[in-house]
């Protein structure tokens, strides 16, 4: 019995040197998809954030578009409110024409000739300014009206080569965002098969609520250095504006990988629609963020923030202040996701609560 001691604790020894062996290289395999992944986000941010311009832009394009059209009909209405006024104008004057040719006996130079009555040369003479005054305000107005009509005309040639420009330029951005949504697929896929196991996924997301939390911590800091005085959000808790429209995902407090809960919510929605502002405050971050993409953060004042993440888009920049129902970044799928969402959170003193809670639902 005692012979076979030194043989095993010589196993065991050699068995805890394997159990060592597998867990550092099960830690340089973590490290080695991590590292690989790292790189591609950086590939992906570049990606997501041309796939914002162009989307910015395109947004930008269509608000023209929109603009432009109501113009149309608010000019195509003018043009024939112009031409209804024209028309009536052209018949008051014929009626006035048709009156004077029919008392001709009224004629100026017959007047001068025959003045055998006085005073009825003295009315002729008042009521033939009068006509005459009469007819030439009328032409007046006429010519105005002529005038008018031509201008309006103008701007709706005018308005129909502009409209035609931003639809071309419309698609052109639309075939580029296609483009760019097809090189944002296949690093996308490229990132998921860098990532395999499940330690190295909640790696990941550690790095992810790392970098989340910095970023915050900045952000607050530049909102003690703020003179701008926001009321809160207390007063308005359970009477939020929802953020964007779909499908919502009550995931607050959920596990999401191994020990690490989510911190808010998720809504399904569709890409390019507005996210909106849940209540009046100043933007304190606008940027890429690994994991959350196009993020803003929004302070509310007395410790509240409100967080609006995977946008295709941002539209305000960091020290805008916003008014509630106001949009500031358009929905999407950035920082990694497969299906367009919002991810959505409120902070308080840096700690993330119940968003249920807290909208008007």
């Amino acid at each position: 019995m005692l012979a076979t001691t030194p043989q095993l604790l010589a196993q065991e020894k050699s068995d805890l040197e394997l159990i060592q062996k597998q867990i550092e290289d099960k830690k340089k395999q973590i490290a080695k998809q991590l590292n690989e992944a790292k790189k591609l986000q950086e590939n992906l941010k570049k990606i997501e954030l041309n796939v914002a311009q162009t989307a910015k832009s395109l947004n930008h394009t269509d608000n023209q578009i929109a603009n432009n059209q109501k113009e149309q009909a608010k000019l195509l209405k003018q043009q024939e409110e112009y031409q209804d006024a024209l028309n009536q104008q052209k018949s008051e004057l014929a009626k006035q024409i048709r009156s004077a040719y029919m008392t001709g006996n009224y004629d100026f130079a017959k007047m001068l000739l025959n003045q055998e009555d006085a005073a009825n040369f003295e009315r002729s003479i008042t009521y033939y300014q009068y006509l005459n005054k009469a007819r030439k305000e009328q032409i007046d107005s006429f010519n105005v009206l002529v005038k008018d009509l031509k201008l309006v005309r103008e701007k709706l040639i005018e308005g129909q080569s502009e409209l035609e420009r931003l639809k071309y330029q419309q698609v052109s951005e639309q075939n580029v965002l296609k483009k760019q949504l097809a090189s944002r697929q296949v690093t996308m896929t490229k990132l998921q098969a860098s990532i395999e196991s499940d330690e190295a996924k909640i790696a990941q997301l550690q790095v992810n609520e790392k970098n989340l939390t910095e970023a915050l911590a900045r952000a607050q800091q530049r909102v003690a250095q703020q003179s701008v005085s926001l009321n809160g959000l207390s007063k308005q808790k359970g009477s939020l504006l929802i953020p964007a429209k779909g499908t919502l995902r009550k995931m607050f407090g959920r596990f999401r990988q191994g020990q690490i809960k989510w911190k808010g919510i998720v809504i399904y929605g569709n890409s390019g629609d507005d996210v909106i502002a849940i209540h009046d405050g100043k933007v304190l971050y606008a940027d890429w963020l690994r994991g959350f993409g196009l993020v803003t953060v929004l302070d509310h004042g007395d410790g509240f923030m409100s967080l609006y993440g995977h946008n295709q888009a941002l539209l305000k920049q960091v020290g805008d202040s916003v008014t509630a129902g106001e949009s500031v970044a358009l929905l999407g799928q950035s920082g990694g996701q497969s299906r367009p969402n919002l991810y959505f959170e409120i902070r308080h003193k840096g700690k993330p609560v119940n968003p249920v809670s807290w909208l008007k639902l």
